[in-house]
């Protein structure tokens, strides 16, 4: 019996009408997506409102990562809410608890946090640190990073989109390239464990453009809306020495990459990294909006009282989902289960990619992968041109996916952390079916 089933064309009767009316009345500046209107989600699986059922390879874009509507989740942010709704500032429970279960989870390092409500909202907030901390106002950060659309985190992203036309952005931001294994003229993913080419190059980027006040660095473990690029083994070991040798912050943006996602509970565990801050998001709430900077006491203590706030951080809603989330990962084991089944999904996306001429690039790890998809692999010209056909030809067969990338050519692959051997090998087999169909 199949998991995934649509009955008909996309969108069906009820989704194309209330397609119709949203388009009227809220402006249509999202991105392409798929013409499913989501109804209910459980787990993996997702329901439209005409009843059809979708595999979810999204997690509403790396959110749900421990399921759509779990009901541990639901049941604490429904009891919370019956209670108290918001109190700004002032203390309550939740929130207090929610802050000691955080710090606990995280590496011993980061001992105390704040709690906001968007990852961007946390990028802006830990580039004050940074600049506060340090007394300097420069910042490294790089090309092809997103950390979100508000001022300070599009002006330290290197994304074209989130910018275009809305300069000039803030000054002080020295960019350097984030090494790309599948795509690296200069060699420098095959540098040798020092990648010496690649940071000889960083200090004469810095050495031609920093005015002398320099503050921190901040960078993704993997860069997601770029295309899911990973950067080579030892790489962000290699730029932790190179920024603590100049007396820099560091800070890492795992709004993304954390809560399970790369097989690990927080990315910075695959190779050690030891930074000064961390953003959280998306999954820390796994649904609610929630974000929180985690960072030592010493950086923290730059502030004095009322110099940081967010009017809904911390309420008590959020902080019982954040309570409810580690619940969640604790007990069932979440970040194991992403490297089991990611494993599995990936053997299997492998195979796809032998027998496809145009999916150039199977990469990731854990749970979060991006499949490029090219002209030819000798060239690998990028191909976008081929991703809405892949999108839409997905959703016809019962599988959300969505695009990503620098230039567009990439399917995003990052499911729920709960989803099931049997969705995995469904989900891969649709998208095989639909490649050939569409004789890619």
């Amino acid at each position: 019996m199949t998991i995934a089933h649509v009955n008909g064309p996309l969108p069906g009767p009820r989704g194309k009408a209330l397609l119709g009316k949203w388009h009227q009345y809220e402006a249509d500046v999202v991105g392409y997506q798929a013409p499913v209107v989501w109804k209910t989600g459980r787990g993996a699986i997702v329901t439209d409102v005409d009843g059809n059922r979708y595999i979810d390879w999204t997690s509403g874009v790396l959110v749900t990562n421990v399921g759509h509507c779990h009901p541990h989740l639901v049941e604490a942010v429904r009891k919370a809410a019956g209670e108290l709704l918001n109190n700004y500032e002032c203390a309550n429970e939740y929130r207090i608890l929610a802050a000691e279960r955080l710090v606990k989870a995280l590496p011993s390092r980061l001992d105390q946090c704040f709690f906001l409500s968007t990852g961007s909202e946390g990028i802006e907030a830990a580039t004050r640190l940074m600049k506060r901390r340090s007394g300097n106002f420069e910042i490294i950060s790089f090309e092809g990073g997103f950390h979100g659309r508000t001022t300070a985190a599009l002006s330290v992203g290197g994304m074209p989109g989130p910018k275009r036309r809305y300069g000039p952005t803030l000054p002080g931001v020295i960019r350097l390239p984030y090494p790309n294994p599948y795509r690296d003229p200069c060699g420098w993913c095959q540098d040798g464990p020092r990648f010496k080419r690649y940071f000889d190059f960083a200090d004469a980027v810095l050495m031609a453009n920093s005015t002398g006040s320099l503050a921190g660095v901040i960078v993704e473990p993997y860069q997601g809306a770029a295309g899911f690029i990973f950067p080579p083994k030892g790489w962000l070991r290699r730029l932790e020495e190179w920024l603590r040798a100049k007396g820099l912050l560091y800070t890492l943006d795992e709004v993304q990459s954390s809560y399970g996602r790369t097989g690990r509970m927080w990315a910075m565990e695959h190779e050690g990294l030891t930074p000064d801050i961390v953003v959280l998001g998306k999954g820390i709430g796994s649904g609610i909006a929630v974000s929180a900077v985690a960072a030592t006491r010493d950086v923290f203590s730059c502030l004095k009282k009322g110099e940081m706030s967010s009017t809904l951080g911390g309420n008590p809603v959020a902080s019982a989902a954040v309570i409810a989330v580690l619940d969640i990962m604790e007990k069932e084991r979440l970040a194991e289960r992403a490297a089991h089944m990611g494993r599995r999904l990936k053997q299997r996306l492998l195979a796809v990619a032998r027998r496809c001429r145009y999916l150039g690039d199977v990469r990731g790890m854990g749970l979060v992968m991006g499949l490029e998809f090219v002209k030819d692999k000798r060239s690998r010209a990028p191909a976008p041109e081929l991703i809405r056909p892949i999108i839409d030809g997905c959703a016809n067969e019962g599988l959300l996916v969505g695009a990503v990338g620098m230039y567009g050519n990439v399917i995003r692959v990052a499911p729920p952390l709960v989803i099931s051997a049997e969705e995995i090998d469904e989900s891969v087999a649709i998208l095989d079916r639909v490649l050939r169909r569409l004789k890619i």
